[in-house]
């Protein structure tokens, strides 16, 4: 296994204080996607459970150093994106293609390296409650990489200084609070500073100010690394103000995409009640279902 060496960036990034309007008016660079080299592509991609079609036909182009971010309502695909991604599930038609490679061509070896190429933050940080805050960024370095203690020890303080817990370092994730314990798992995920960052929902549960922070962070540490980063997630704000471009899934499809700016723009229906949070629109509140007489068997009761 290749050694991680030490990353300088890491000892200087600080984090700003959090502006009350910063999700609103945090200014993008929304440079344009198709002229810019591309870490992956997904080309027409479909993927099903049985005969339940999740995915049909998705075009995605993820460029080097960008925030992309995939949105939809719940149950829409949008987890699903990042498990044909990382190979937990494998497209049933079309090409998942990474810097070059068809993933679907890899064997066990091929898997192994290519994730070391990855980072994920899990939805709720899947920190592992008997270690310290030290010890869980350090476990992929101990897992991962032939570094002695005294490298290990030095990466993880640089990781925890970038995202301001290298006070915080001797503690257990149950005496941190639920922001703080985000950007510990933030830490971990670019402890082997992956070329890609997937994040799952990682606004999900947090207070304002944590929500504010973990979007600033998001894009801060992307740029620094030169990542290309993923971000899956429903909540509008954090989302468009971190995000170069993004695509809307909606039944499985790429329902929209662009720039925040062209999102919000957009009059399209279904963007429109998505972005606007209306409880009325194409996206019904009733699940389908027979009809209620039906259903209760009253429809033939004289």
């Amino acid at each position: 296994m290749l050694p991680v060496t030490a990353s300088p960036w890491t000892a200087s990034i600080s984090i700003p204080p959090y502006n009350w309007r910063f999700a609103p008016h945090y200014k993008t660079r929304n440079v344009p996607i198709p002229n810019t080299e591309n870490l992956l592509e997904l080309r027409d991609v479909s993927f099903g459970y049985g005969e339940r079609l999740v995915l049909s036909g998705l075009n995605m182009r993820f460029p080097r150093g960008k925030v992309i971010a995939v949105m939809g309502g719940s149950g829409c695909g949008k987890t699903t994106v990042l498990r044909l991604i990382g190979g937990l599930v494998h497209a049933s038609r079309g090409v998942v293609d990474f810097d070059g490679t068809d993933v679907a061509s890899l064997d066990r070896d091929g898997w192994y390296k290519l994730r070391r190429r990855m980072g994920m933050l899990f939805q709720f940080g899947a920190l592992f409650t008997d270690m310290t805050v030290f010890d869980n960024v350090a476990f992929p370095l101990r897992e991962h990489t032939r570094l002695d203690e005294e490298m290990i020890r030095d990466l993880v303080l640089m990781k925890l200084n970038a995202v301001g817990l290298r006070g915080a370092r001797d503690m257990k994730p149950a005496e941190i609070s639920g922001g703080m314990a985000r950007r510990v798992a933030l830490a971990r995920t670019i402890a082997l500073d992956p070329d890609l960052v997937m994040y799952d929902e990682p606004f999900t549960g947090l207070d304002p100010i944590s929500m504010g922070i973990t979007a600033n962070l998001i894009r801060k540490l992307n740029d620094a690394l030169g990542a290309t980063s993923i971000i899956v997630s429903h909540d509008v704000s954090e989302t468009f103000a971190i995000a170069d471009y993004i695509y809307f899934i909606t039944d499985g499809r790429i329902g929209a995409e662009g720039t925040p700016d062209e999102l919000r723009a957009s009059q399209d229906p279904t963007v429109r009640q998505f972005i606007d949070a209306q409880p009325d629109g194409p996206v019904k509140f009733q699940y389908p279902a027979l009809p209620l007489a039906e259903d209760f068997g009253i429809g033939g009761r004289a």
